[in-house]
């Protein structure tokens, strides 16, 4: 629970440093340009800030690259709505049912209810850690590959409930994804489906594929449209309609708290974050809600799921970074370059011996969430005039700007090549039917399934069941991830039974 006098003793921090809260609005900016242009990732961001840094105290220098992380991961959900681009990984179930909303003249509204799901999300998830910083360190430091294995399947379940009746087809689309993602070298250090290309060697990046299937595949569907959204009447920005969105998220208070849950515990985990919880929290709530079969069509609480667990998954992961100096991912890692800069370590001696500061960080970025609701706000009345824009102007500049957002990402022509190939891939795929998120999907996650499977494997010495029932924690996981898969079809039976 809370220490009294460090809290107080951190609210003096944060009032006296007027430093820090100088760079905080300018550092949420810097994270909303970066979520929205494809290809230019919240941690490269970070990265090109981070030389900044080494010139301001610690406080404030880790407040500014929070700033960045927490603007950014809002920004990202502008694209993915507005342009069916997942700006990170993080953003892929937010281009389910956003981006259809857009295309019906609900971009506003869809705009509004992504700000106030990340807003709240981020702060629950910030206000946990605030409370429960210790126990969650204690927590994670208990989950092993098992564990991991698990969390990572649950996203891969996602698959099962992309394509509407077409299971098989999804079924194949996440096996092919699982095959391209299973390319490269692998931890036992075996090379795979190369040929002897050394570009391979790394496997295929991420990133610049998933903008590929996604974005430039989806703008070669629009080449005969003259607008993104047909109905010139909808095309218009309206601030009524964006805080009309951002009021109809709050009438889904279980969707955006069950995805602050998700995205705070599996945001702890190193490694899995939000690339996984955005999936594994519009899987729960797809599951339980899509008996009218909304979901993929424009269902709002698709957004709400999604973009309220991948927000809050930022304050798991910088639970990870304080409590035990480990960083989550590509953004926390940023942090982490920027404690050893200014000389601290995070993990257990620094929670216990800096209290004051720990609590001054947290308390700085449940701030920072109040003001991106601000800044937010008025970023995407700007950035919704994109939908004004002739697509014959749009389609090649943001093929201009995928292109070079993906050449950034890799630092070679491998990104740019990438896109241009999985974005043939994908309009393939469009066109015959298959879901292009079930592939993204399984590029996502092959690696980490196959090598938490791999380690949990080695350290059983194959006597993986035996493991299993001797980890409570296994177990609890195993019955949550089983339940989640049944629960639509008990919920089915007992409704047919009242009837």
């Amino acid at each position: 629970m809370i220490d009294g006098p460090a809290f107080q003793e951190a609210i003096a921090l944060l009032s006296e440093d007027t430093d820090a809260w100088a760079v905080v609005p300018p550092g949420i900016l810097i994270g909303l340009i970066f979520g929205t242009i494809p290809g230019l990732s919240i941690s490269i961001g970070m990265a090109i800030f981070l030389p900044l840094t080494l010139h301001m105290e610690f406080l404030p220098a880790i407040l500014f690259l929070t700033a960045i992380f927490t603007g950014g991961g809002f920004g990202c959900a502008i694209p993915a709505i507005l342009m069916n681009i997942p700006g990170t990984s993080a953003s892929v179930a937010t281009t389910f049912d956003g981006y259809p909303m857009a295309r019906l003249g609900k971009h506003n509204h869809a705009l509004g209810i992504a700000l106030v799901a990340s807003v709240v999300g981020a702060g629950f998830s910030y206000l946990v850690l605030l409370l429960f910083i210790g126990p969650i360190a204690n927590l994670v430091l208990k989950l092993g590959p098992s564990e991991m294995f698990l969390v990572s399947l649950w996203g891969m379940s996602l698959i099962a409930v992309l394509q509407e009746g077409f299971f098989s087809r999804g079924l194949l689309a996440g096996v092919f994804g699982l095959t391209l993602g299973l390319i490269g070298v692998s931890d036992l250090g075996v090379f795979r489906g190369t040929f002897g290309s050394a570009y391979l060697f790394d496997g295929i990046p991420a990133i610049p594929a998933l903008i590929g299937m996604f974005a430039a595949s989806e703008l070669f569907n629009l080449i005969r449209d003259d607008y993104l959204i047909v109905d010139e009447q909808k095309r218009r920005m309206n601030l009524v309609e964006i805080l009309s969105g951002m009021k109809r998220a709050l009438s889904y208070p279980i969707v955006i708290l069950r995805g602050g849950v998700i995205g705070t515990i599996i945001g702890a985990i190193p490694g899995v974050g939000s690339s996984v919880a955005n999936l594994v929290s519009y899987a729960s709530t797809k599951r339980q809600y899509n008996k009218d079969k909304t979901f993929g069509k424009g269902d709002e609480r698709g957004v709400i799921a999604s973009e309220s667990a991948n927000s809050s998954s930022e304050g798991g992961s910088m639970a990870t970074l304080l409590a035990l100096g480990i960083p989550g991912g590509g953004g926390t890692a940023i942090m982490l370059a920027a404690f050893s800069a200014h000389d601290v370590t995070g993990g257990p001696r620094f929670l216990s011996q800096n209290t004051d500061v720990v609590y001054a960080i947290i308390l700085g970025n449940l701030i920072q969430v109040g003001l991106l609701a601000l800044m937010g706000l008025a970023f995407i009345f700007l950035a919704s005039s994109i939908v004004k824009v002739p697509l014959r102007f749009l389609i090649p500049t943001v093929l201009v700007m995928a292109l070079l957002g993906s050449y950034a990402h890799t630092g070679n022509m491998t990104g740019p090549v990438t896109v241009t190939v999985f974005a043939i891939i994908g309009w393939v795929m469009r066109r015959y039917n298959y879901p292009v998120a079930a592939t993204v999907i399984g590029i996502l996650l092959a690696s980490m399934v196959e090598g938490e499977l791999l380690r949990s494997y080695q350290l059983t010495s194959g006597r993986l069941l035996s493991y299993i029932f001797d980890r409570p924690i296994t177990l609890l996981l195993l019955a949550l991830f089983i339940t989640s898969l049944c629960f639509p079809f008990i919920q089915k039976n007992l409704m047919a039974r009242k009837r």
